[in-house]
């Protein structure tokens, strides 16, 4: 059945099972994860697969550096076999040393043999400058144009030189991040957000996982995620802060393994487990901590989140005011019942209607202002991710003003992270979105000469400067709906009615007439037909790169193009963890 020095040196693995009288599947070839030419820090935990979607394969076996997977790892495996599909699996094994690795995999189906071989690079990096605190700033879909934006509102221009420069920019590296995960050019939030915080490629949805054909979304072969090292190897603080839902895509993959993102609920108890739970949790999201006869909530049980981590020693604010006063070491924020309201509604607008009940929610800058205060007593030192998350929910929605006004403020926050490494050498800055948006700017808008609509924008000699003022000085345009604004365009997008100036409340740019997205009937302006499926209803992400921005101890490995995995690299390799498995 097998080649001979294949059988000698499987002989420990080979389980036999029956085989069937029909010839091989197409899909007969062993699928090995981790994928070909993932790379992993030195100790990095994980699940090792080999799956074969044919119920008859036999004799499943697989070598590693050319031993037998059970003798390599220590570990006994589990074959089975389920809905169709044949499996070996050893869970949470580790490569201890630096270096490359191979991996082979065998199976028999229909009396012929299939293989499938992988190769992946064990890491045990050291930066000379060493960090103690890293502050992962993630601004959602925060691309290259978007920044433009923010800069041209926040800080003005004169005679076409800006008269300042975003706190993001002022730091010291600068590299390009592609985005794409292993399933898809175009990426989303969890699969990329997953990247950075696993070092993994992922698929969409995903965090904190490979896929593989289990229909359970919380069974799929598991990375271990940052949150786990640092506090594994190191007993490290660990916050998570963000204006959106905090068991949203980018703050979940931080802590959590599932395929499926929209496991919300599983996600928010995931938080409780003290091999992954944050010391610090910022953000909306209440509907998944509270009992489900509470209304508003999400859940499907009577679980009171909120009492279990008051039970493990966290604070609790529900609002500004609660988060200022709160002390302690651990402190759970939960500001809305989903995400919170962008900076527009929330600080400026201050529209009763769109804000729900929820009037004091705090800003981002608070609230990374308090994660740094309670995480920088762990002597250990502390990781911090803060997400600028309703950028891209406002860039879903073509709604440019509200994503660069929450840009500014993001910006801010990262303004409150330089402030603390200011004057000391041990904390690394990192500021990086998860994937890109499709908007451009293209000149500036205005109606002075009574023209609307398309001719009302100006290009080349006509895009007069935009007239943003900041009277009070604090980066955040007085009027968010300049005479002379920006004029910002698509490249993918739904059906819908472009008039170019500001919403009064937010409102979705399509809307679903049956299995067809439409232009939102109540929008006003120019109707433009849409470029993408008829039942996407909002703009979609694209694969552009990213830009990221570095400063600290570290710095130095950000430069170039980068893969999206290789920023968590650059974060272990600036702490120092030279092998998790300790």
């Amino acid at each position: 059945m097998y080649a001979s020095a294949w059988k000698h040196l499987f002989h420990p693995l080979v389980v036999v099972m029956a085989v069937a009288a029909f010839g091989a599947a197409a899909s007969a070839e062993p699928t090995l994860l981790p994928i070909d030419r993932a790379k992993f820090l030195a100790g990095q935990r994980f699940d090792f697969l080999v799956e074969v979607k044919d119920a008859s394969a036999s004799g499943i076996i697989a070598a590693v550096n050319g031993k037998p997977a059970e003798e390599f790892f220590g570990k006994k495996g589990e074959l089975k076999t389920v809905a169709g599909v044949t499996s070996y699996r050893i869970n949470q094994v580790a490569f201890p040393v630096a270096g490359d690795v191979a991996v082979k995999a065998s199976a028999v189906v229909g009396g012929k043999e299939y293989s499938a071989s992988a190769g992946y690079v064990v890491a045990m990096d050291k930066s000379a400058a060493r960090a103690r605190n890293v502050i992962l700033f993630i601004g959602d879909g925060l691309s290259l144009p978007v920044r433009d934006m923010a800069r041209i509102l926040s800080k003005g221009m004169r005679q076409g030189k800006y008269n300042d420069l975003l706190e993001m920019e002022k730091l010291t590296n600068t590299a390009l991040v592609t985005t794409s995960g292993y399933d898809s050019l175009v990426t989303d939030s969890a699969n990329a957000a997953s990247a950075y915080a696993t070092g993994h490629k992922s698929v969409v949805n995903a965090m904190g996982v490979y896929e593989s054909s289990d229909k359970d979304p919380l069974t799929h072969p598991k990375v271990e995620n940052i949150v786990e090292i640092v506090k594994r190897t190191r007993g490290m603080a660990a916050g998570l802060v963000t204006t959106s839902n905090i068991t949203d895509a980018t703050p979940a993959a931080m802590i959590a393994h599932t395929r499926r993102r929209a496991e919300q609920n599983f996600i928010a108890q995931s938080m409780l487990d003290p091999e992954r739970s944050p010391d610090v949790i910022l953000g909306g999201g209440s509907r998944h901590f509270l009992p489900k006869s509470v209304p508003g909530s999400k859940r499907v049980d009577e679980r009171n989140l909120v009492e279990e981590f008051k039970a493990k020693g966290y604070a609790f604010a529900g609002d500004r005011a609660e988060m200022k006063k709160a002390g302690g070491d651990k402190i759970l924020g939960l500001f809305q019942l989903d995400n919170l309201n962008v900076y527009l509604d929330r600080e400026m607008l201050k529209d009763a209607k769109t804000l729900g009940g929820f009037e004091d929610q705090p800003n981002l800058m608070e609230m990374t202002e308090k994660a740094i205060d309670i995480l920088s007593r762990n002597r250990n030192g502390f990781f911090l991710m803060v997400e600028g998350a309703c950028i891209d929910k406002q860039l879903h929605t073509m709604d440019w003003q509200r994503a660069v006004y929450d840009t500014i403020e993001f910006d801010k926050a990262i303004g409150i992270g330089r402030k603390f490494a200011a004057g000391r050498d041990d904390t690394l800055i990192i500021v990086v979105a998860d994937h890109s948006h499709g908007a451009s700017i293209t000149g500036t808008y205005h109606e002075k000469d009574g023209k609307t609509g398309r001719e009302a924008v100006r290009t080349y000699a006509a895009s007069v400067f935009p007239t943003f003022v900041d009277e009070d000085g604090d980066g955040f345009p007085d009027n968010p709906d300049a005479e002379v604004t920006l004029a910002v365009q698509f490249a993918n997008h739904p059906d819908y009615k472009a008039d170019y100036r500001l919403k009064s409340v937010p409102e979705s740019p399509a809307v679903m007439d049956g299995k067809r997205a439409i232009a939102n009937p109540n929008s006003k302006g120019e109707a433009y037909p849409g470029n993408i499926p008829y039942n996407e209803s909002s703009e979609v992400h694209s694969a552009d790169s990213v830009v990221l921005n570095a400063g600290g101890p570290g710095e130095d490995f950000f430069r170039g193009v980068l893969d999206n995995t290789d920023v968590f690299h650059g974060m272990v390799r600036a702490l120092g963890i030279d092998n998790a498995a300790n």
